[in-house]
């Protein structure tokens, strides 16, 4: 029986469709989450204009310098958190986009992986928001010239703490991307405790290059990384030694011929 180019790429057209399709649904999610916020998007930005307005002199207040600056800058806030709050939907379509490829144990870790990682980003967030803003711009409203009114601009502000929540949320994955550098046997829990010195230098330069030009924010992103990096190395050690058992016990009890039914 002779096979026919049609027949062969079949699979990847059946793979591109499935593709297609996951997308679809992930953009449907955002936009119904994004038209159920649009009503409220002066109270979303509203509050997160609030660590700012705090330390805002008296009689000051934020200002608009673009005609389509009070629409635009709560449009993409709005859309800003609608991904935010779609993001577990996103990772359940990548998941079962990709879960039939994937080796028992490698599900048994990337399920708790991923639970982690969207909490972890979640948890980012939060920090930027309730730590980091208040003491960046309790420094910046502190330190400005004798006679200069500090009104910022909306769309300007914007850009401030989405740079800034994207640094945190993303240095946040740290012990993830720890972890799963460990599992792939890119590195060893030991090789990387002992480049600690070198970790340490990277997360300072990483936090002046992910923060704006001020010490406070980049000490208090360096920081975390840090401390998560060691949070990483910890539990990278115990996916490290449940790797070792796992591949003890094949060796010594599959025969050659099982490894194919490693997968569902």
């Amino acid at each position: 029986m002779t096979v026919t180019a049609k027949d062969q790429e079949q699979p990847l057209v059946q793979h591109l469709i499935e593709l297609r399709d996951r997308l679809l649904r992930i953009v449907i999610v955002v936009l119904a989450v994004f038209l159920c916020l649009f009503y409220f998007s002066n109270d979303i930005y509203q509050f997160v204009a609030e660590p700012l307005q705090r330390f805002l002199p008296e009689g000051t207040s934020m200002i608009a310098t673009e005609v389509a600056s009070p629409f635009l800058a709560p449009f993409k806030l709005t859309l800003f958190v609608a991904i935010l709050l779609s993001i577990p939907y996103i990772l359940y379509q990548v998941w079962a986009f990709i879960a039939p490829g994937l080796y028992i144990h490698e599900k048994r870790l990337a399920v708790p992986l991923v639970t982690s990682s969207v909490l972890l980003f979640y948890a980012g967030l939060a920090f930027a928001y309730f730590v980091v803003f208040p003491l960046v711009f309790g420094f910046f409203t502190s330190v400005g010239p004798e006679g200069v009114a500090v009104m910022t601009d909306i769309s300007k502000y914007l850009d401030f703490v989405l740079k800034l929540f994207f640094a945190f949320g993303i240095a946040f994955e740290i012990p993830i991307a720890t972890i799963l550098l460990i599992h792939a046997g890119v590195i060893t829990p030991d090789g990387v405790a002992k480049k600690r010195p070198y970790i340490v230098v990277g997360c300072f330069v990483f936090g002046m290059l992910l923060t704006p030009p001020d010490i406070i924010s980049q000490t208090l992103l360096a920081l975390p990384m840090w401390l998560l990096f060691e949070v990483g190395v910890v539990f990278g050690r115990i996916v490290y030694r449940r790797k070792l058992a796992e591949e003890a016990a094949e060796d010594s009890e599959l025969a050659p011929g099982d490894t194919d039914n490693k997968k569902n």
